[in-house]
């Protein structure tokens, strides 16, 4: 079962003349392979007004490896790279910054849901579950937290429970019945988007499986 390390949220920005620009799917592929040739992975690359380049890094995951936190050093290294590549490439942009993951990491790939398999995320559906929620929840619902499990039949399925909400001082019995645990089973291509879910706790303890 992979883990989820958290790590601190890092950036370095670099100021450049120009318009907002748009990036193209051969300026995408560039970034990917600058970024990869230094031995990270490409997270993420978001664009924003203001002429904002976002990229995300990270050390590439192994599972007999225990993954270590990208530093200032690492993202730094990075930026003076990629100021060099989109020099050359020509690309108009205003500021460039490259971060570490924060604790909304995306989900994008199959590697990544095998890394963090047991961690709880946040998973919004192309199309809304329909008929396959059998009256459990609503039939039109498409986003989900859960603790994320691989499928019996080799897919993916998230685990969780809609607890009533608790209102602010109100005290919840010991014995108050829990609600009943719920099932998500999908494939990748059924998603529209999957993060880890940004959950924090300062008492240094992680949420129970299956808890938001």
């Amino acid at each position: 079962m992979g883990g989820f390390i958290p790590s601190f949220f890092f950036a370095c920005r670099f100021l450049s003349g120009g318009p907002r620009w748009l990036l193209s799917v051969a300026l995408q592929q560039t970034i990917d392979d600058t970024v990869r040739g230094l031995g990270y992975d490409l997270v993420e690359i978001e664009r924003s007004a203001g002429g904002l380049l976002r990229v995300t890094i990270d050390f590439p995951w192994s599972a007999d490896a225990q993954p270590a936190p990208i530093t200032v050093e690492d993202c730094e290294r990075v930026t003076r790279q990629l100021q060099y590549v989109l020099e050359v490439e020509g690309a108009d942009y205003r500021r460039l910054e490259v971060s570490s993951p924060g604790i909304d990491r995306p989900l994008r790939n199959a590697q990544d849901f095998e890394r963090f398999t047991g961690e709880v995320v946040d998973l919004t559906l192309k199309a809304p579950i329909g008929t396959s929620a059998e009256g459990l929840v609503s039939a039109n619902r498409k986003k989900f937290r859960g603790a994320l499990q691989k499928g019996v039949d080799g897919g993916w399925q998230i685990v969780w429970r809609d607890e009533a909400p608790v209102k602010p001082g109100q005290r919840v019995s010991a014995k108050r019945p829990q609600a009943p645990e719920q099932v998500l089973g999908f494939t990748l291509d059924e998603l529209s988007s999957a993060r880890l879910a940004p959950l924090v706790d300062f008492k240094g303890r992680k949420p129970a499986e299956g808890q938001s």
